[in-house]
């Protein structure tokens, strides 16, 4: 479904993301792990078109989409979420997701007088689509709420229904996991699993919770100092020596295993 070829991307002479080769397959449910500051941010900001690349290829279903802005890029059905959800306070859960779809007759002022009726039936198909996404992710409970009382995350369901209002074929989900309750963790995690099978969707997640990524995905691709470290499955990350010194240190390895 997506494939990066000898991607860079440079601040100054700071090298964020060093020539990754990253292949994620159609299907899939992809982990990106790293310590912090080893360019699993900035790979994501790349592939979703909010950075351009200093140098190399994102191909996306077979199509070049190197130089597409992230607007072109949802229209093409790549979404990315965020580690700090993006939602709108005063509207409620429903209305939210009502928002997501682009280019609504309502949008246009001429329309506004023109043509009510098209906008009427536009607005309940809308309303009919947010509440099945509700009901699939089990907070129909919470669809009248205002998005600003919600957890953290009820913030992050809320995120991953967002993309469900547009059939994403890619999602990149940033750390979807953070400061979550292990409760709405596990829903979290029942909800990707079902978009992934019943609904065809491909996941890349960066995710620090082993245990999570080791639920969820296979493979899991290890970045260190902008470049892939190694990839394979959680069991063999987990229990890599080179994947370990490059969280904790050399000095601070050895100690752990012994």
């Amino acid at each position: 479904m997506i494939t990066v070829k000898n991607l860079s991307k440079h601040f100054g002479g700071i090298k964020a993301v060093d020539g990754v080769d990253l292949h994620i397959d159609r299907g899939s449910i992809t982990g990106l792990v790293g310590p912090n500051g080893a360019g699993k941010t900035t790979m994501f900001n790349l592939i979703a078109g909010l950075y351009q690349p200093t140098e190399g290829e994102i191909v996306l279903d077979g199509e070049d989409v190197t130089e597409l802005t992230s607007h072109q890029l949802f229209h093409k059905g790549l979404l990315r979420t965020f580690q700090i959800a993006h939602e709108f306070p005063t509207l409620s859960v429903l209305e939210n997701l009502m928002m997501v779809p682009a280019n609504q007759l309502g949008e246009n002022l001429m329309n506004t007088w023109l043509k009510r009726k098209q906008i009427f039936e536009e607005e309940k198909t809308l309303q009919a689509k947010a509440e099945e996404v509700v009901d699939f992710l089990s907070i129909s409970h919470l669809k009248n709420e205002s998005a600003g009382n919600l957890s953290g995350g009820q913030k992050k369901l809320l995120e991953l229904a967002r993309t469900m209002m547009v059939d994403a074929k890619v999602v990149l989900l940033d750390e979807v996991g953070a400061g979550v309750n292990r409760t709405l963790l596990k829903q979290i995690g029942d909800a990707i699993i079902r978009l992934n099978e019943e609904r065809g969707y491909t996941f890349c997640m960066i995710e620090h919770d082993m245990d999570f990524i080791s639920r969820l995905c296979d493979p899991v691709v290890v970045l260190a100092e902008g470049q892939i470290l190694t990839s394979g499955t959680p069991d063999e990350i987990k229990s890599s020596d080179a994947v370990i010194e490059a969280y904790l240190g050399k000095g601070i390895k050895t100690e752990a295993t012994n």
